[in-house]
């Protein structure tokens, strides 16, 4: 079962698992489970999409019951209205806040388009340095950080991050392949380390700011205990609170 996180009579909201895509593309007919099917099956009703989640992030991803209510949210998104809210774990010591204004370049399957302009907010929450040699260094250093995504293109905050060269912990595509490695082999951590903490919009049929938390996947919260960030993220208003037991393995 999908955890919902949010509904009205307009809109439902889950908190998607790492590595569930949202719906069926060309790249990805393989697949049997998508968080649109499965979420249609659990309600029994049709539903449409909204936006999009990386296969890897977890966090607040929005559906529409109709047409009309997904085209009204979907031209807000358009105007970049609504605010979004990441948490990812990234390497290195990163700034205590900046923005990354680097235009995205196309993906692969898109050549013929020009890189498009993308903005991307954070700030510095905590950090932790592992005395686990990585590569050439003898200890390791990294950094949880709150991002907050102005535009919304494709793999944006990936992207940016491994521009800034504090590459997303886990990001098998634009990351760091020796740190996913010693993550996966000291931490037993195999996932992305980013996740949708939270999504607000005015709803377009009350007008009222509709505010949608997802708390952080277990595998994030166990690593962010492991840390001492712990009370940290219990100060983030962009988390739901308290911040859940941990589950023995």
């Amino acid at each position: 079962m999908l955890e919902i996180v949010f509904e009205d009579e307009h809109y439902v909201a889950i908190n998607k698992p790492n590595g569930l895509l949202v719906h069926r593309t060309r790249i990805a007919e393989e697949k049997k489970e998508f968080a649109l099917q499965l979420l249609r099956d659990q309600l029994g009703y049709r539903l449409f999409t909204i936006h999009r989640l990386d296969r890897g992030t977890s966090g607040v991803l929005l559906f529409a019951k109709t047409p009309e209510a997904a085209a009204a949210v979907v031209k807000a998104f358009e105007a970049r209205e609504p605010n979004k809210v990441y948490f990812a774990i990234v390497r290195g010591y990163a700034p205590e806040a900046a923005t990354i204004d680097t235009p995205i370049k196309p993906d692969k399957d898109h050549k013929h388009r020009e890189p498009q302009e993308a903005l991307t907010h954070y700030s510095r929450l905590a950090t932790v340095e592992l005395p686990i040699a990585v590569g050439r260094y003898a200890t390791a250093r990294y950094s949880l950080v709150r991002v907050k995504p102005e535009t919304g293109r494709m793999h944006q905050i990936r992207k940016h991050f491994a521009h800034a060269r504090h590459y997303v912990v886990g990001d098998k595509r634009h990351g760091d392949w020796r740190h996913n490695k010693m993550f996966l082999e000291e931490m037993q951590s195999s996932s992305l380390l980013l996740h949708a903490a939270q999504l607000s919009f005015q709803h377009p049929y009350s007008s009222q700011q509709v505010v949608v938390q997802a708390q952080l996947p277990q595998n994030m919260l166990r690593l962010c205990h492991t840390f001492g960030w712990a009370a940290v993220l219990e100060q983030q208003e962009a988390l739901p609170q308290p911040l859940p037991t941990l589950i023995a393995d």
